[in-house]
C-alpha cells in the first residue's frame, strides 16, 4: 500500500475508534506554539486545529510561500489521545512536502489529578521521515507561569540511525484570557543547515468560547515532533485556532421521558444538586417540592447562565466550576436557559 493510502486508512481509523463523552477543549494559554505541554483531550472530544504560518521571500519577488498544518485528534478513555499531524508544506524531507505523523499520547500524571507535575508520553509515526518518533514531557503550573520540559526520540529523515532532542519552554499568563510563550528545542547533532528551532507568541483565550488563537513567529515549519526539532534560516509568521467538538452533544443518547423521581436528583438536605456539562444541563427537568433550592455547578470550560425566560431569576456569567443556587418558595412551572448559549434549556416543575 502506498503512503498516501496508508495515510487515509490511518485518518479514518483515528476517527472511528473515538469515544462520545467528555468536555474539555485545548486551549493554547496551557501550552507554547511548538511544545503540546502534555495536553490531552477529554474523552469524546475531537480536537481540529488549524495552523498556518507564511515565509516572505527575498527582493525583488518577496514571494509569500504558505505552511499550513492540521491536527486531528480525539480523546480516549485513560487520559489518553490519539490523532495526527498533517502539512501540506513541510521543508522536513526535501521533495516530500506532505508530511504526515500519526501519534498516541497519555498524560498518567497530571496536576489537576492531584499530581505533583503533568507527565506525558507520546509515540507516534512519521511517513516522511519513515520511522518512529517518541517523546517525554514534563510541566509544572507555579503560578501565572507553566514551565515545559521535552526529551525527544526521533528517526533520522535523511539518514538511517535515530537522533536525540531536547527542548523546553514557558507559558505565562497575563490575564484570564491572554498569556505569552515560548520555546526552543533542537536535536543534538543537528545536519548541515538544520538550526534550533525556536517559537515566540501571544496566546489567546476566546471569551464564552470553547476556541483559542495563537499569534506567533517561529522558524520551524511544522509542528510534529519532528519538524519542532528542527529549525531553519526563515522566521515564519502565522497563527494556530483550537476548534473542539464534543460528540456527545450531537450523538448522545437522548433523554428519554422518565418518572418525576428519577430524573431528578436526590436531594441533599433540602437542596438539589445538578450540573452544567458538554454545553447542556445534565437533568433538563426538575421536580421538586415547595420550598426546595436548586444548586447548578458549571463543568464546562466555557462559561454558562442560568436565566429564568421570564427574567424571574438569573444567576449572571457563571465561570468554569462556578456555583449558584436558587430557591423556589413557589408552586409552578419554571423555564429556563443559558443566554450564551440559548440552545441550553432546563425545567423546573415545583409542587
Amino acid at each position: 500500500m502506498s503512503k498516501p493510502h496508508r495515510s487515509i486508512v490511518a485518518a479514518v481509523t483515528c476517527l472511528t475508534v473515538l469515544s462520545r463523552t467528555g468536555a474539555l477543549a485545548q486551549s493554547v494559554l496551557d501550552r507554547t506554539p511548538n511544545l503540546s505541554g502534555g495536553w490531552v483531550a477529554r474523552q469524546g472530544v475531537i480536537q481540529f486545529n488549524f495552523l498556518h504560518r507564511f515565509e516572505r521571500g527575498d527582493a525583488p519577488e518577496r514571494k509569500v510561500s504558505n505552511f499550513p498544518t492540521f491536527i486531528l485528534a480525539g480523546g480516549l478513555p485513560w487520559h489518553t489521545m490519539v490523532g495526527f499531524y498533517y502539512s501540506t508544506n513541510s521543508t522536513l524531507v526535501p521533495l516530500y512536502p506532505n508530511e504526515w505523523e500519526f501519534f498516541g499520547r497519555v498524560r498518567p500524571i497530571s496536576q489537576d489529578d492531584g499530581g505533583p507535575l503533568d507527565v506525558a508520553g507520546q509515540v507516534g509515526y512519521n511517513l516522511a521521515a519513515d520511522g518512529l518518533d517518541g517523546e517525554i514531557s514534563l510541566a509544572r503550573r507555579f503560578g501565572p507561569v507553566r514551565p515545559i520540559a521535552v526529551l525527544r526520540i526521533l528517526k533520522n529523515p535523511n539518514a538511517d540511525g535515530t537522533d536525540v532532542a531536547v527542548g523546553g519552554g514557558a507559558v505565562v499568563r497575563l490575564f484570564r484570557y491572554l498569556a505569552l510563550a515560548g520555546d526552543v528545542a533542537s536535536v543534538t547533532e543537528r545536519d548541515p543547515g538544520e538550526k534550533v528551532a525556536w517559537s515566540a507568541g501571544l496566546q489567546i483565550g476566546i471569551p464564552s468560547t470553547p476556541h483559542s488563537l495563537s499569534l506567533h513567529a517561529s522558524n520551524a515549519s511544522t509542528v510534529t515532533l519532528e519538524g519542532a526539532s528542527r529549525g531553519g534560516d526563515h522566521t515564519r509568521y502565522g497563527f494556530e485556532f483550537t476548534i473542539p467538538f464534543t460528540l456527545a452533544r450531537y450523538f448522545g443518547r437522548k433523554t428519554k421521558p422518565a418518572a418525576a423521581p428519577a430524573a431528578t436528583p436526590a436531594p441533599v438536605g433540602n437542596v438539589v444538586h445538578t450540573t452544567m456539562l458538554n454545553l447542556a444541563f445534565t437533568t433538563a427537568k426538575l421536580e421538586v417540592p415547595v420550598g426546595t433550592t436548586v444548586e447548578w455547578k458549571n463543568e464546562d470550560q466555557v462559561p454558562h447562565t442560568v436565566t429564568a425566560n421570564d427574567k424571574s431569576f438569573d444567576s449572571g456569567t457563571m465561570d468554569a466550576d462556578a456555583v449558584w443556587q436558587h430557591k423556589f418558595d413557589r408552586p409552578g412551572t419554571y423555564t429556563y436557559f443559558c443566554t450564551l448559549h440559548p440552545f441550553m434549556k432546563g425545567t423546573v416543575i415545583v409542587r
